[in-house]
């Protein structure tokens, strides 16, 4: 058992606790206002989004640098907002908590208050471009965010001081049904021969996972008088970016050149492997990266799966994958086929305590507010993350302290992310 403020893995844990309740919590500077997340990310099932706890959900899609926002002009689209109730709660919008959310009520007291929301379907996943060398600020992309605040009214000013913000993730993972096996072929004719090249290229399949290297098959049947000097083979990234209009950039993420000929009148066939990760693209301005909490890292894009593409307004990045196998050929130009494939992470295992019971609704938040106190500074706290272990067989919450920097005599109003 640790004490609070140390860090452990669930493997210290001792064997009868094999799964915990872990729950993100953060409150407002004037500790008078905290929120309890049941997760940080959620997931696009393309049916149906995991429901949120909140009280303002906000998606948007940041499209220029931060520093360049002068006299009222913003490089920011809000692709989303809605605002929620929780306190008092609406009756008529009241549904049953979940099992988490009853543990919680019993575990937190009184001033907690349940409430849940869910996320629309046709909304973009998080997406963040990488920033240059020289960038300052927040990166581009598209990113989640909820945000509780007390006030009279919806319209009126909100106040970091009594506010709460934090950062959440929209994400999908591998499809459990993967498409076939891409493969694509072509011939090639020349001028001055009378035959030509035919070249097929193929995947060993089509869904592939964040880290695992790509086998690409080539297979060359050269009946012209043309030579084949050299193969490259190239993973390109692919983001489609849904603003006012819709721009398609490029990026290759790994690349292979082997000097591989084919003569006139001959065959080949060989197998490349190529693993397109971050860590060799680090460099690249632009380059489209899964949507990533502060003080965490991150990695390729993941392959966006869209159910709708109707309404283009909304759907931010979209981001796809291909391999792209090109021949030099002497004197006759270039051959070159692309093949698409699927770049995710898999679905990870949930443990039992965070499925839903008898069919109801996953409610993953709690609001709480806090009794009125005589208002006074905040101790000083410089973990951003805090681990509560006080762990026992009817009450097995772990709880993560996103708490920002305190420090006496800062403004409050200039509040980092989260």
């Amino acid at each position: 058992m640790s004490d609070k403020g140390t860090n452990f893995s669930s493997s210290s844990l001792p064997p009868c606790c094999c799964y915990h309740s872990r729950v993100f919590k953060k409150s407002s500077p004037n500790c008078k206002l905290t929120v309890y997340l049941g997760k940080r990310d959620f997931v696009d099932h393309l049916d149906h989004v995991d429901p949120v706890v909140f009280v303002t959900l906000t998606c948007a899609f940041r499209y220029g640098r931060e520093d360049l926002d002068v006299l009222g002009l913003s490089f920011r689209k809000d692709l989303y907002i809605s605002t929620f109730q929780a306190f008092p709660p609406v009756p008529e919008e009241r549904k049953p908590n979940s099992r988490l959310q009853d543990r919680l009520l019993k575990k937190l007291g009184q001033h907690a208050h349940p409430f849940y929301f869910t996320i629309p379907q046709n909304l973009p996943c998080s997406v963040t471009l990488q920033p240059g060398p020289e960038d300052t600020g927040k990166a581009c992309g598209v990113d989640f965010e909820i945000r509780a605040f007390c006030a009279k009214s919806i319209e009126e000013k909100i106040h970091k001081r009594n506010s709460v913000r934090l950062v959440i993730r929209k994400v999908q993972y591998a499809p459990e049904k993967p498409g076939p096996q891409p493969m694509v072929e072509t011939t090639r004719s020349f001028l001055m021969s009378d035959r030509s090249l035919h070249l097929e290229a193929s995947l060993d399949k089509e869904l592939y996972y964040h880290g695992e290297p790509i086998s690409v098959n080539v297979h060359v049947t050269n009946n012209s008088t043309k030579t084949v000097k050299r193969v490259k083979i190239s993973v390109r990234q692919y983001a489609d970016i849904c603003l006012f209009s819709t721009a398609q950039y490029k990026c290759p993420v790994a690349q292979l050149e082997a000097d591989d000929q084919v003569s006139s009148s001959s065959t080949f066939c060989k197998v490349y492997t190529l693993t397109p990760t971050l860590d060799k693209n680090r460099e690249k301005r632009g380059l489209a990266l899964d949507g990533k909490l502060k003080h965490e890292d991150t990695n390729l894009a993941s392959s966006t799966i869209v159910k709708d593409v109707t309404n283009k307004e909304v759907l931010g990045i979209l981001v796809s994958y291909r391999v792209k196998v090109k021949l030099v050929v002497s004197r006759g130009g270039d051959v070159s086929v692309e093949l698409p494939f699927i770049l995710m992470h898999p679905k990870p295992v949930e443990p039992p305590l965070s499925r839903p019971q008898s069919g109801r609704p996953v409610c993953s938040c709690l609001c709480v507010s806090v009794p009125a106190v005589p208002e006074m500074d905040p101790p000083i706290d410089t973990n951003l993350i805090e681990f509560e272990t006080n762990v026992s067989q009817d009450d097995d919450f772990v709880f993560e302290d996103f708490a920002r920097l305190r420090l006496k005599g800062a403004v409050d109003d200039k509040d980092e992310d989260c």
